[in-house]
């Protein structure tokens, strides 16, 4: 193995939907792909099978380019290759000036943004006020205040994915600051935050690692107003080429994006029963959810779990 593999545990975690019904903790090797550093590079068409040493139970590659669909599940030479995910990575080119990025927008789009900085203004206390955040002691500062709101989101609540407060975090982000490889951004309703964007520098991208908001001003739309000033604000500075919205698929990150790249997560097994067996459950679980989702859809329920079990209106 190449020194671009780390050591470190894996959760290969079950869900249903939402709901996160349990996970199973595997020893692994990662490597973490960067798609935006490898763009205009041709993409094989069938990615290598790497051998999977004894002392580890799963390679793990993720978010690799991909160059078309991959089947989840393919067996070769005692290797079984599961893709439990497959998505556009999307990305905002932060080159040029912030007008000329609003003019790939459509009219109405553009219209709909700026009356939403205007709205927030006027819910969140007759002025839009935010602040960037990048010394390790606006960092720590930062910290205190984002935990604020993420212990008032759905993510943290029902998903355990808000952001981190323990002590190896903090370091984490110290040594980052230190770097100046983070940033930390919070958009505030007279001084009480209600959104923030934590973002660390990697490879001269920003990256879109947790991010969230105060469900009780939903209605000033507070992550779409931070993220409009964020880019503003990127676009005006020149010092970072990409906003990296990273893994996973929504609205909000296609609306603003530029781009995308095609990517997958990919899990090497050695294929023995045990290995099979895992990941035919993980796959029947998935497929499970996604015939309830579509069920919910064809009822026109599906908005209505979804603010149900996000505890929003």
């Amino acid at each position: 193995m190449t020194e671009e593999w780390t050591r470190r545990p894996y959760t290969l975690t079950f869900w249903f939907g939402e709901l996160r019904l349990f996970a199973v903790t595997l020893r692994s090797a990662t490597r973490a792909g960067n798609p935006l550093a490898r763009l205009g590079e041709a993409r094989p068409a069938e990615p290598d099978f790497p051998t999977v040493p004894p002392d580890v139970d799963v390679l793990v590659l993720r978010s690799e380019p991909i160059a078309a669909h991959l089947p989840p599940v393919t067996v070769r030479d005692g290797t079984l290759r599961y893709v439990p995910a497959q998505f556009e990575r999307y990305f905002a080119d932060l080159r040029g000036t912030f007008a000329s990025y609003l003019g790939t927008f459509s009219p109405k789009s553009r219209s709909t943004l700026q009356r939403k900085v205007r709205k927030a203004a006027e819910i969140l206390g007759g002025e839009v006020s935010w602040r960037e955040y990048r010394k390790p002691d606006e960092m720590r500062e930062f910290h205190r205040l984002a935990r604020m709101v993420s212990a008032t989101t759905y993510q943290e609540r029902r998903l355990d994915a808000g952001l981190p407060g323990e002590d190896a975090f903090l370091c984490r982000m110290d040594e980052l600051a230190r770097a100046e490889q983070v940033r930390g951004y919070l958009l505030f309703a007279d001084k009480r935050p209600v959104a923030y964007q934590y973002c660390p520098v990697v490879d001269g991208a920003l990256v879109y690692q947790y991010v969230g908001y105060d469900p009780e001003f939903q209605r000033a739309s507070p992550g779409t107003v931070l993220q409009y000033l964020v880019l503003e604000h990127l676009f005006a500075e020149q010092r970072i080429r990409y906003f990296d919205f990273t893994e996973g698929e929504g609205a909000h990150k296609e609306f603003f994006a530029t781009g995308s790249v095609r990517c997958a997560n990919i899990l090497y097994f050695q294929a023995t029963w045990r290995s099979r067996g895992l990941v035919a459950l993980h796959r029947g679980v998935d497929r499970n959810a996604a015939a309830v989702a579509r069920l919910l859809e064809r009822w026109g329920l599906k908005g209505q779990m979804k603010k149900l079990f996000r505890g929003t209106r």
